[in-house]
């Protein structure tokens, strides 16, 4: 097996457990900050490691698109490439290629879709999706499926079902056939440089085929039917895969209506696999779905939101661009041990995003990153002691 996950305590519905992957421990529930084109935009990697960071999630169209993954495959693989030693997780494509709403054209055969860069016509399919995830050389990659658009009719939500359910058999053939095929292009005894904190296992690459180092999760659809997600549950775990996502959510619909659908999902997928929640949160929701029993999440929202001067803290957000901040001496968070708020005032950082200083995306990314992380330390932590998954 390329990767292994054990549920190491319960609490509830909620569980703590530990992903082993070619290169190192995840310990889950995770958040999985995004690098969409191979950067977790603003943070370099050695800061990534610092904070505690154990899996990165990339994108497999971005990285198609630009710089291309043949390049990629050619300079060793995305951990090579980025000079990542920890996991690495890659969507297929599907959402991204969803979002592109006028620019698509949707077959049984797959998706055409013009690049959002120049316009250029391309194609994917289950093939060439693993085909391209498979070249990118991450620990996880996910099948090819489609996003059902929120609202959508019944008959719509079932086509767009059965049709995910269809590619991800061709997707699971493709994957097992190809990636024992393709030759991999890494640099043996590659040292990545070791900056702050880092994973107790060697940090060495070694070369391995991609058959032994990249595991295919499957992704449940069904829109906001839960009917049918049970249904697309079952019938993606009897083509089976040693991890299952609920994909199709925070397209729009209501957030207790995402609740009512991920809960309901749960009930059905295998409780010795990994459970990968697409796409969400805030850090109030993180811990809800952590606690309904949710393993691993991804979200841009720190992030962007951290561009945008949206902060997170323990006691509430803060939207540092305020000018009632300008004259405030006090840490961002006095609470938050992380370098930005054991250093810089609130005033400070006010000033960086008044003045348009790079910095400012830069320290706020920091902070709104340790947030998470220390959100999911925290819940963890009160999973192992049996209190359920909340803030502490």
């Amino acid at each position: 097996m390329s990767i292994t996950f054990t549920v190491e305590a319960t609490s509830g519905t909620a569980r703590a457990g530990r992903l082993i992957t070619p290169h190192g421990e995840v310990e889950t529930p995770v958040f999985m900050p995004v690098g969409t084109l191979a950067s977790v935009k603003g943070v370099s990697q050695d800061v990534l490691e610092e904070l505690g960071v154990q899996i990165l999630l990339g994108n497999t169209y971005h990285l198609y698109l630009r710089p291309g993954v043949d390049q990629v495959r050619k300079l060793g693989g995305l951990h090579r490439f980025m000079a990542w030693p920890r996991a690495i997780l890659t969507d297929s494509g599907g959402f991204q290629v969803f979002s592109l709403n006028e620019l698509r054209k949707v077959t049984e055969e797959g998706v055409t879709f013009r690049s959002h860069l120049d316009g250029s016509s391309h194609f994917f399919s289950p093939e060439s999706a693993m085909e391209a995830q498979i070249g990118l050389g991450a620990d996880i990659v996910m099948a090819f499926d489609e996003c059902t658009e929120y609202p959508a009719d019944a008959k719509r939500m079932r086509q767009s079902m059965e049709l995910t359910l269809r590619w991800a058999e061709r997707s699971k053939k493709h994957f097992e056939e190809y990636k024992s095929e393709v030759p991999w292009n890494r640099v043996s005894s590659f040292q990545f440089p070791v900056s702050g904190q880092t994973n107790s296992r060697n940090q060495k690459l070694e070369t391995r085929n991609s058959e032994q180092t990249q595991a295919l999760f499957g992704i449940v659809q069904g829109g906001m039917d839960t009917s049918l997600r049970k249904e697309s549950a079952e019938r993606t775990i009897d083509i089976g895969f040693p991890g299952y996502a609920i994909g199709g959510l925070s397209v729009g619909e209501p957030r207790g209506l995402t609740r009512e659908v991920v809960k309901s999902t749960l009930e059905h997928l295998p409780a010795d696999k990994p459970r990968y929640l697409m796409g969400v949160g805030t850090p109030e929701e993180i811990v809800e779905y952590a606690g309904l029993g949710i393993d691993m999440m991804d979200c841009v929202l720190p992030t962007r939101a951290a561009r945008h001067g949206l902060l997170f803290t323990s006691q509430g957000k803060v939207s540092i661009k305020q000018a009632r901040y300008a004259g405030d001496e006090e840490p961002l968070d006095p609470k938050c041990g992380c370098r930005v708020c054991s250093r810089y005032s609130r005033a400070y950082l006010r000033h960086l995003y008044a003045s348009n200083e790079v910095l400012a995306q830069v320290l706020n990314t920091v902070h709104n990153l340790s947030f998470y992380l220390d959100t999911m330390r925290a819940v963890r932590h009160s999973i192992a002691l049996g209190s359920g998954a909340r803030f502490l």
